[in-house]
């Protein structure tokens, strides 16, 4: 497995030190590194990136505003000397928050968990169609059609299908599925919700219904949801 990162840190001694740990790891490439996010907003917009290891506090751009602007988002591990934006960062689905200075083995564990929800997700997507596709839980696969798909809420690192006669749970991301699933169908209306758009019932004032579930439209969702489904 081939996973591309990106380095973003001010400080060249930080991003030497990020390095270094990259090549000790194998199947890991770097395919770029920057002292500010605005350096390195053409390679994120036209490579793909799969981890992006981010400094948060940065002259100009801080890591946590630069989150803010993509669309897009590879899994991102925060490399900072400040723990007071740790809650933050989560609220921005980043996948881990390592404070400096880092040592390896807890490198290695962030970007763990990386490979990890890329194997899944890697079994997963092989098992997409355009009707059904195949989830892993609990030593389980799952065989769902895109049909039975009511919503599905994230929780950090795992996400929940709730479907017509059950849910599951699943270590995956709802930034993932936002990408792989059928975008005509499916629609991120919220940082913590993913609807299937043909089992909305109705909507009112910053709220979706489907069935008796009442599920929040995000305020930075809210046109192109409202534009999509009404």
């Amino acid at each position: 497995m081939n996973i591309n990162c990106l380095i973003i840190d001010d400080e060249q001694p930080a991003r030497a030190l990020i390095r270094t740990y990259v090549e000790k790891i194998p199947g890991l490439n770097i395919l770029g590194e920057f002292k500010n996010p605005v350096e390195a907003i053409s390679t994120i917009s036209t490579k793909k990136i799969d981890i992006l290891f981010l400094d948060i506090q940065m002259p100009g751009l801080t890591g946590l505003e630069f989150i803010r602007t993509l669309r897009y988002k590879p899994d991102i591990i925060l490399t900072t000397a400040y723990s007071e934006y740790a809650l933050e960062g989560y609220e921005l689905e980043v996948t881990d928050y390592l404070m400096k200075p880092i040592a390896f083995d807890r490198f290695l564990r962030a970007v763990n968990k990386v490979i990890q929800k890329k194997q899944i997700s890697s079994e997963t997507s092989a098992g997409i169609s355009s009707e059904h596709f195949l989830i892993k839980s609990d030593g389980q696969t799952h065989r769902i059609a895109l049909t039975d798909i009511l919503y599905i809420e994230g929780l950090r690192e795992y996400v929940t299908f709730v479907l017509t006669d059950k849910k599951i749970i699943v270590l995956e991301s709802l930034r993932k599925l936002e990408t792989e699933l059928p975008q005509e169908t499916f629609i991120r209306v919220h940082k913590s919700f993913i609807v299937n758009s043909h089992r909305v019932d109705s909507h009112s004032g910053h709220d979706l219904t489907i069935g008796a579930k009442k599920i929040p439209i995000g305020a930075s969702y809210r046109d192109e949801v409202l534009n999509k489904l009404f």
